[in-house]
């Protein structure tokens, strides 16, 4: 049985997030899985040191609160993630976490590896698995290039194939121009797009069907399905 599985617009580690971690967490564990909180970091993994620290610092901020062990995994390159210690760590936790950065970074580093099969094994026995921001978009098929956008999309990690995610949605139309953001907006017939507000995920909970939104702002359904806008507690079918 999958465990519960979700796509986070912004806000990993953060207190506004720390009950639906909760959640989370409480789910993998209901599973039979470990109390622990993996993060994994891999999409920083081009930013300063001041910066991975401070993402190390927060996450471990939000395991204490929430009384589990914080397990960081300094997984920056293909290197580290063939490392068997990262692999051993990731085996039967309850939450396994993919914070913000790169979401390209984050492909090309975990894409058939020992990391990411364990992941997978993981969270296909009972553990959850969450994306935030670019541990979001990495879970499709492809991830467009917002900065380059005359690069073609690169391959994601291909878990939620049909599911592409606009992460920071309530904010995305201040940085992208309007011309670029018809480019983005584009994706396959076959496709579902949706936009995250920030500090909002949308869940598929360990033996459900259906997707709930949870957080303070909404989820947006742009194409695929029905353009619509849901709140926190509605429920989708995305699948």
């Amino acid at each position: 049985m999958n465990g519960s599985l979700a796509l986070v617009g912004s806000g990993e580690y953060l207190p506004a997030m720390t009950a639906f971690e909760k959640t989370l967490l409480d789910d993998g564990i209901k599973n039979g899985k470990a109390a622990s909180y993996i993060q994994i970091p891999t999409a920083a993994g081009r930013e300063s040191q001041d910066s991975l620290n401070y993402w190390k610092r927060l996450g471990q901020t939000q395991a204490d609160a929430l009384g589990v062990t914080a397990v960081h995994l300094p997984i920056y390159t293909r290197d580290d993630a063939f490392k068997q210690e990262h692999v051993d760590a990731i085996k039967n936790s309850a939450l396994m976490y993919m914070s913000g950065g790169d979401p390209h970074h984050l492909a090309e580093v975990l894409i058939d590896t020992p990391v990411w099969t364990a992941i997978v094994e993981n969270w296909q026995s009972g553990a959850s698995l969450a994306g935030c921001s670019a541990g979001a978009m990495v879970l499709s098929a492809q991830i467009p290039n917002f900065r380059l956008l005359k690069k073609s999309p690169t391959a994601g990690l291909n878990l939620l194939p049909e599911i592409r995610v606009i992460p920071h949605f309530n904010k995305f139309f201040k940085w992208i121009p309007e011309s670029a953001a018809t480019v983005l907006l584009h994706v396959p017939n076959d496709s579902i797009l949706i936009g995250v507000d920030e500090l909002t995920a949308i869940v598929k909970r360990s033996g459900s069907e259906h997707w709930i939104v949870v957080g303070e702002a909404k989820v947006h359904v742009l194409k695929g399905l029905p353009d619509q806008q849901l709140h926190d507690g509605q429920v989708i079918t995305l699948d």
